[in-house]
């Protein structure tokens, strides 16, 4: 019976690849997510490389670390969201060759590859702002004032952009993080500024360019930790973990399952792999539904499941400890 349903269930291969096909490009409404985006991620670009180089001019102009660390912040933005763009560009691509899943894993590796650039950044404008401690020097204050004040006007305008499309995507969530925490750095240059001017505290500069540090690394230990997680191949957060093996065994004629295994092939989409011992076997309708439930419930869109018809059949996988 086993190898017969197995055998059924390889001639049904064609027609369910078919099926899967289509409800791959379904599951594309989720991928595309990202596209929408195109024109967000155009103008946020466009908006956020005009403003890094105004900062990082007049930055330089009025003596400003506060400003060039706006400037380093901002530039962080321009590439996350470069490296964002390409990477939900990406992970449109057909599969082909030996990549089976296509890029789609590549907006995983542009999470990690934004975190760790941001962290080299605050390292280097850090160090700076360290150095202007020990010999503050004098500053330009409106100059800085005017220029901050236009970096939180467009940073407000971009987070807007992305505000939507931030519960289905790290990345998105990346983007829209970076651009409102932007706004309230400028806002801090901005206060700073006025400060300076109306106190002569000439250390408020580099002291506000360290708490523009301690921001981008307090923002940016989420974005590492979970583009790091993914890249370990951990369920994606929010999988309940628990409540899918219920539901699996729960299932009609399920009578026990063994190696499941849910992990993120790119940061919008989940796999899902499973063994199923179902002593009466099992039609492709009872798989296909069980893949429909899994992609409503639970958002896993790519699910695969195996079926064994005897418990004790000696599955390698069987035992819990094996991976």
């Amino acid at each position: 019976m086993g190898s017969h349903d197995h055998h059924g269930h390889h001639h049904h291969d064609h027609a369910g690849h078919g099926h899967d096909h289509s409800h791959d490009h379904s599951h594309g409404g989720h991928v595309h997510a990202p596209a929408n985006f195109g024109k967000a991620f155009a103008i946020g670009i466009t908006l956020n490389t005009a403003l890094v180089v105004a900062e990082a001019v007049y930055g330089y102009l009025a003596n400003s670390t506060a400003l060039l660390a706006d400037a380093g912040h901002n530039l962080s933005d321009v590439l996350g969201l470069v490296v964002a763009w390409c990477a939900s560009i990406a992970a449109r691509r057909a599969p082909s060759g030996r990549f089976t899943y296509g890029f789609r894993a590549s907006t995983i590796l542009a999470a990690l590859a934004n975190a760790v650039f941001l962290l080299v950044a605050t390292g280097a404008i850090g160090w700076e702002a360290i150095l202007r401690l020990r010999e503050p020097e004098p500053v330009a204050g409106v100059t800085v004032m005017v220029v901050a004040g236009i970096g939180i006007l467009i940073n407000g305008f971009t987070a807007l952009l992305f505000a939507s499309g931030r519960r289905d995507d790290i990345n998105i969530e990346g983007a829209y993080l970076h651009m409102a925490a932007d706004a309230a750095v400028s806002l801090g240059v901005v206060v700073s500024a006025a400060l300076i001017i109306w106190t002569g505290w000439l250390w408020l500069d580099p002291v506000t360019s360290l708490v523009i540090c301690a921001t981008i690394l307090w923002s940016t230990t989420s974005l590492l930790r979970g583009s790091l997680d993914m890249s370990m191949a951990a369920a994606p957060k929010g999988t309940d973990l628990a409540a899918i093996k219920a539901f699996l065994l729960a299932r009609p004629g399920v009578s026990g399952i063994h190696d499941l295994h849910v992990w993120p092939i790119s940061t919008t989409e989940t796999a899902l792999t499973c063994h199923l011992v179902m002593p009466a076997g099992a039609v492709d309708a009872f798989l296909m539904e069980t893949a429909q439930l899994l992609k409503t419930s639970y958002r896993i869109g790519h699910t695969t499941l195996q079926v064994e018809t005897h418990p004790d059949n000696g599955c390698a996988l069987a035992p819990d400890d094996v991976v």
